[in-house]
């Protein structure tokens, strides 16, 4: 039997006249996707919460591609207000957008609300990005064959919806907080593809989960003390692997030719993509819907195909 080919950024085709827009993208896995795409030729929207290490990123990239077209821009995923006023100016500055990479990620050691009243994790990871999917979605679909590529964890295999209970105002831990998160982020990433199949529009929509990677939401899964990071790079640093690395499953998610629309892709041991295990849960179409109604709910936000 022929041994499996390790895929690799090397085999991402030229992206020359794509746009791209990656949330996160000043830090990890969204700034890696925007460094590797942008030196693939694309134009990269570098959407980034803290600008001035937006800057730093955009800088980094330069150095390394002078001639990398990107666009720094200013969103803020529990600011609701915020994100249709981006994705507004996004639709009047592009006539295009291919891929759209749900790449952002929080956690907290203490629970924190929006002024909605939405627990911070939840309402980052999840709300902000259904609520940019959808202000976009119109671009998106006038761009097909597009794609949504939306970051999800194996953080999602012992989480649950507390539909009860959604904002953990009583059973509130950073893990909890964090799985239901990553759960959210993958139903929503079936469902909308669900919905996509249903209207019949040539897009794809996509989940992944990078490894566990050395980045700095790593760190906050523990005490923010020095010797506890360097500890955790002893112990832990053996199964981790590098941003460069990591980011190889959700670039092939936003790349390769045979991915499946709805699919979960982890990455194997040789840190090739494929497609993952996920939880029956996961795959629920009926409390997927729930979850998605739900979310409009929240958000006073209608998500027709």
């Amino acid at each position: 039997m022929a041994k499996q080919m390790i895929w690799t950024t090397q085999d991402i085709p030229d992206q020359t006249g794509k746009t791209i827009l990656v949330t996160g993208a000043n830090a990890g896995l969204g700034f890696e996707s925007s460094r590797v795409m942008a030196g693939k030729g694309a134009q990269v929207i570098m959407a980034c919460r803290n600008m001035d290490y937006g800057r730093e990123a955009e800088a980094r990239i330069l150095s390394q591609h002078p001639e990398a077209k990107l666009d720094l821009r200013h969103i803020d995923l529990t600011d609701y207000v915020g994100i249709k006023q981006v994705a507004q100016d996004i639709r009047e500055d592009y006539a295009q957008l291919d891929i759209l990479m749900n790449n952002a990620g929080m956690n907290r050691f203490m629970r924190g609300e929006t002024s909605e009243g939405f627990e911070l994790t939840l309402a980052s990871n999840h709300l902000g990005h259904f609520a940019l999917t959808r202000h976009l979605f119109p671009l998106l679909q006038a761009s097909a064959p597009s794609r949504v590529v939306t970051t999800s964890s194996t953080a999602h295999l012992k989480a649950s919806i507390d539909f009860d209970d959604l904002m953990l105002n009583e059973s509130y831990s950073m893990m909890i907080a964090y799985g239901q998160s990553k759960l959210a982020n993958l139903m929503f990433a079936k469902e909308l593809q669900r919905r996509i199949d249903s209207a019949d529009l040539n897009m794809l929509s996509i989940a992944v989960h990078p490894g566990l990677i050395r980045t700095n939401m790593m760190y906050r899964f523990g005490s923010r003390s020095n010797l506890y990071r360097r500890l955790l790079d002893l112990l832990a640093g053996p199964m981790t692997e590098s941003a460069e690395v990591g980011v190889r499953t959700q670039l092939y998610a936003a790349s390769a030719q045979d991915v499946e629309g709805g699919g979960y892709y982890n990455p194997n041991t040789e840190g090739t993509p494929e497609i993952g295990y996920s939880t029956s849960l996961a795959n629920d179409p009926e409390i997927a819907a729930r979850l998605w109604q739900v979310t409009e709910d929240l958000l006073d936000l209608k998500f027709d195909l």
